[in-house]
């Protein structure tokens, strides 16, 4: 009667090796590429069909993206979601604004808390990229958010660079290309039904959003988040991965519940949604957004907010 051999120790040594192995050649093809600085962490979505088309199932850290809204309010909701999960008191977020304020409590329903918020507001643009491409640099931020509109490709790949260098992330946030008429202060360019023409970007991903009714076909209302406004559903946007680096393109719809992502197409297909972050760190859904949120003070004081001028 022949007994089955265990594996050696060096057999188990050196596959140990060579998966270690991939795994340094995969950081450095990373790195290669620019797609994403600090060790190749991610931030996952906790939704399948959207962390399946991302590189190593999340959305890099480290590096530059893009986030075009045709509908502004789409646009800030989505990145206050991001910037909540990578912000903390002791690495804020900094928001450069471009001629709005921010409402507080509206940032906190999606996890954004003021002590966690730097907001900072530039008179130009030309003010408005250097102050992103200096808090780039600066490895005590957890993000940089930028509301900038088509930048060239010199403009954002030194973003990218600053990016890479500190391991903070960066978003550019165009809430503007849902408008008619205007002009690209950076590029050349006209508009086509309605929508600017794009060009060359030096972000690893590229996100287009677009709001969508919180009803669904039956004209029910969907379920509203706990807290949230009588008669008004859960937020719902329209998600398109127009461009990712080492990834894939999609589209999905996705709505906020005030915990998490729901992935609302699997949803009415399967008739059990899939919410996101139930069982990631990074994501979380099943618990409070930050240490501070039963303290709802916080929630409501406005950021601070400054005037920056180039070579300040």
């Amino acid at each position: 009667m022949s007994v089955p051999l265990s594996p050696s120790p060096s057999v188990d040594a050196a596959r140990r090796n060579r998966a270690g192995l991939l795994a340094d050649l995969r950081a450095r093809i990373r790195r290669l590429e620019g797609a994403g600085g600090e060790g190749g962490r991610t931030l996952a979505f906790g939704i399948d069909s959207v962390d399946g088309h991302l590189p190593d199932g999340g959305l890099p850290l480290g590096c530059l993206h893009a986030v075009v809204a045709d509908d502004p309010g789409a646009g800030t909701g989505f990145a206050a979601a991001l910037l909540a999960r990578l912000a903390t008191p002791k690495r804020p977020a900094l928001w450069i604004l471009r001629g709005r304020d921010l409402y507080a409590p509206g940032l906190a329903a999606y996890g954004l808390t003021s002590d966690r918020l730097v907001a900072v507001r530039a008179v130009r643009p030309v003010d408005a990229l250097w102050a992103m491409e200096e808090a780039l640099r600066c490895s005590t931020l957890s993000a940089v958010l930028g509301e900038l509109e088509g930048l060239d490709l010199t403009a954002s790949r030194r973003l990218q660079l600053a990016a890479e260098s500190s391991g903070v992330t960066g978003f550019l946030l165009d809430a503007s290309a849902g408008a008619s008429g205007g002009r690209n202060p950076w590029m050349a360019g006209g508009r086509m039904a309605g929508r600017r023409a794009e060009g060359l970007s030096a972000a690893v991903t590229r996100w287009r959003l677009n709001a969508v009714p919180s009803l669904d076909e039956e004209g029910d209302a969907a379920p509203r988040p706990a807290g949230g406004p009588p008669g008004l559903g859960m937020p719902r946007w329209s998600v398109m991965l127009e461009r990712c680096r080492g990834g894939r393109p999609g589209n999905w719809t996705l709505a906020w519940d005030g915990q998490g992502w729901q992935d609302v197409e699997k949803e009415d297909r399967g008739g059990l949604g899939q919410t996101a972050g139930r069982e990631s760190g990074l994501w979380p859904a099943g618990q409070p957004m930050s240490d501070n949120r039963q303290n709802r003070l916080s929630d409501h004081r406005k950021p601070a907010v400054a005037k920056l001028t180039a070579g300040q």
